[in-house]
């Protein structure tokens, strides 16, 4: 979410990944993917700041999340281990981190292991 000011002066926060326009004419408006509008007194290139920056920070602070292995269901649906553990009801160990499935690289990085020395 980024903060934005309504050209009457209230603040507001707005869901970035569902922006799918700025325009300067001359008020800043943001279109969004379902076409609703909004004017904001921010300029062009303050909101492009605003979703850069909330995108920078949504991937640094991935780099903090720690991902765990995952288990299959009779079903097939796969769930982490700690999700196994909340749906029996057993509390989880104080030293434990909230955990997420486990994340494989895209198969269009697969050749890309050999050439960095290291995964991609």
């Amino acid at each position: 979410m980024i903060l934005l000011t309504r050209l009457s002066g209230s603040a507001f926060a707005l869901n970035s990944e569902l922006i799918e326009r700025v325009d300067s004419t001359p008020d800043t408006v943001i279109t969004l993917l379902d076409g609703s509008k909004y004017v904001v007194a921010e300029s062009l290139h303050a909101v492009v700041n605003a979703i850069r920056y909330h995108r920078a920070e949504v991937i640094a602070l991935s780099a903090h999340v720690q991902v765990g292995e995952v288990e299959a269901w009779p079903d097939g649906d796969r769930v982490s281990p700690d999700a196994v553990r909340l749906l029996q009801d057993s509390p989880l160990p104080a030293d434990t981190a909230p955990r997420l499935a486990s994340v494989t690289a895209h198969p269009s990085l697969q050749g890309l292991e050999n050439r960095s020395g290291g995964k991609a």
